[in-house]
């Protein structure tokens, strides 16, 4: 079973960027697409980027397209969200998720292994 870790997550303003980082253990991480969500206060764990299993193919929700990036990088092991022009409405729990195979998909039961979460707080 990989584990995941995320680092990364603080307190920004309105229009401000972060960076999360996603460090995992697989012994072969190119065995994974992985992916980020995100669960806000009261809502449900919802996608937010997926990225397939060479960092060829990358999946976003409709409200970040154009100010996140999901990459990889898998001779560190690591998946990164760079996170630009943040909104209040991104505030929430963002977690890390590995699905083995090579695909990247878009739901939270495709993927079998989470990291235990990061807090991303955007004040307005």
């Amino acid at each position: 079973q990989v584990q995941l870790v995320e680092s990364g997550g603080g307190l920004v303003q309105a229009g401000g960027s972060l960076r999360l980082s996603c460090s995992a253990s697989a012994r072969t991480f190119s065995n994974y697409a992985m992916g980020w969500f995100r669960q806000a206060p009261g809502k449900e764990r919802a996608f937010v980027a997926a990225i397939n299993w060479s960092g060829a193919s990358t999946y976003y929700r409709d409200s970040v397209k154009g100010r996140f990036t999901i990459s990889r990088d898998n001779a560190k092991n690591t998946v990164d969200l760079q996170m630009n022009s943040l909104k209040p409405e991104d505030t929430a729990v963002y977690y890390c998720a590995a699905a083995r195979g090579s695909t990247a998909g878009s739901s939270r039961s495709y993927y079998d292994a989470w990291g235990q979460g990061t807090q991303v707080t955007v004040s307005s």
